[in-house]
């Protein structure tokens, strides 16, 4: 128990440094929606389009050298070799796809259809967010939580306060004929959204300087080999998430009529930050697994530990997916500057389900892990982006943005069960299947009846149906929750 004790403490800690950058963050839907800065659903739909590529090559940057880090700077007595190693490669590739995408960014832009100043910008903030990889993996590693968290938070902080000032008050404090006048140019909105981002990223790396300063730069060539071995299958599984979560935006660009697109995917984008609230609590309880399982790895039934840890994230994603889909039409007021994008809001359960199925699939990738058969995450991801890009390109000239949600949920989904069918193989874990299948049940049934139904916005229901989930969760799990709470 005091190993869970340190899960959540840390979990909270990662959560605090994803949970606050990321809701600073959701504030730029709410300004990036409003018509008065962006005029116009397509240019929404524009800046997302190329957030999505940001997504797929940041993946391809990091090449699956964090993960690789996390292993092998837990069991390598050599700490300073791995450090050095991992630093060294991720400084050359990062540097080299530098001079090469500087070089072919008119190729690039040709080929995405994206103007080649946001192309340059994009370059520039992609070196940037990769030279902070492994220093940011390290504070991890050494269990620094809270220095990892302001410095995540302070680059939100800055992009958020860049954002205001770029896209809210820089007009008006041009017109009066100050200094401001000259770096104010009209119709740069885009570009300010991407400078912006740009200095957060800057700043980041000039935090991150101390440890560049203290790495032995010792390059081991046979430890760099293994290290890559265990990192591709795992770039291969990035990439295929790539696919899973963002490379819908990049099919509806191509396969919908070019008139009505972008206008698509801004409706799409917007709606689908509402699933942030389950993202955001998955990917924070995946930053304090991650070390966890490895740590755990070699003490006395580990399985036990790992059990609970699936039960613990089943019940807290149950309880938000009922949360966020009851609260729906409230949050889209709050969070979504423009009745324009509301159209899309149809896709909010189905991509709130699919974010909680990528959870669970987080927490059971644990036995390809701890095994060293990172293979066969490869293998899982890259049927789930096969599936994400038959389902696209069959439902999206149907279906439109609907289509994307689904074959998000789909692919998730089959992801999901195809690794605990595998993890039962290869590396047993006792889950309690029939606790896990009443949350899950429950909690999903309820959600869809919500929000599909015709007591949509009825928030009497909604509110009693909640109280009545968390009865049950609480009835299941008191023991475990008294034990938790003890000092």
């Amino acid at each position: 128990m005091s190993g869970l004790k340190s899960l959540f403490k840390q979990t909270f800690i990662y959560g605090l440094a994803t949970v606050l950058p990321r809701m600073l963050s959701f504030l730029l839907v709410r300004l990036h929606t409003d018509e008065s800065v962006l005029k116009s659903v397509a240019d929404y739909g524009d800046v997302s389009l190329i957030f999505s590529y940001f997504v797929l090559f940041n993946v391809i940057l990091a090449y699956g050298m964090e993960t690789a880090f996390f292993r092998f700077f837990s069991k390598e007595e050599d700490k300073a070799k791995v450090v050095g190693t991992s630093s060294i490669s991720l400084i050359v590739s990062s540097l080299g796809f530098f001079a090469l995408a500087l070089f072919f960014q008119d190729s690039i832009a040709k080929v995405t259809d994206i103007k080649p100043e946001y192309i340059n910008l994009v370059i520039w903030i992609l070196l940037l967010d990769a030279l902070v990889i492994i220093p940011f993996a390290w504070l991890r590693a050494r269990a620094k939580p809270i220095k990892y968290a302001v410095i995540k938070i302070l680059n939100v902080v800055i992009n958020l306060g860049l954002n205001l000032f770029l896209l809210l008050w820089l007009k008006d404090l041009a017109q009066d004929g100050t200094v401001f006048s000259v770096i104010y140019k009209p119709n740069f909105e885009i570009n300010y959204i991407f400078i912006a981002n740009l200095v957060a990223s800057a700043v980041t790396l000039l935090l991150m300087l101390p440890f560049y300063l203290k790495v032995k730069y010792t390059f081991n060539t046979s430890l760099w080999k293994s290290m890559m071995r265990y990192a591709f299958p795992v770039l291969i599984a990035g990439v295929a998430f790539s696919i899973n979560e963002t490379f819908d935006r990049i099919l509806l660009d191509k396969l919908l009529p070019k008139s009505i697109a972008k206008t698509d995917i801004g409706m799409y984008s917007a709606c689908y930050k509402l699933a942030l609230f389950m993202t955001l609590f998955a990917t924070a309880y995946r930053l304090g697994i991650e070390p966890f399982f490895f740590s755990h790895a070699k003490t006395a039934n580990p399985q036990k530990n790992y059990a609970r840890v699936l039960e613990y994230f089943v019940v807290f994603g149950s309880v938000i997916l009922l949360t966020v889909v009851v609260f729906a039409d409230v949050l889209k007021v709050i969070f979504i500057g423009d009745e324009a994008y509301w159209k899309a809001m149809w896709i909010v359960p189905i991509i709130l389900i699919a974010n909680f199925c990528l959870g669970i699939y987080h927490n059971l990738s644990v036995w390809y892990k701890i095994t060293d058969r990172t293979k066969f995450g490869a293998y899982i991801s890259v049927f789930g982006a096969l599936l994400t890009l038959a389902l696209n390109f069959w439902l999206i000239p149907v279906m439109s943005y609907k289509g994307s949600a689904i074959a998000t949920l789909t692919a998730y989904a089959a992801m999901m069960f195809l690794s605990f069918y595998f993890g039962r193989k290869y590396y047993p874990i006792p889950y309690n299947l029939k606790k896990i299948a009443l949350y899950l049940t429950v909690s999903i049934g309820l959600s869809l009846f919500m929000f599909y139904s015709r007591f949509r916005g009825n928030y009497t229901m909604g509110i009693a149906l909640l109280i009545v989930f968390l009865g049950i969760v609480y009835f299941s799990e008191r023991n475990t929750v008294k034990q938790l709470l003890k000092r």
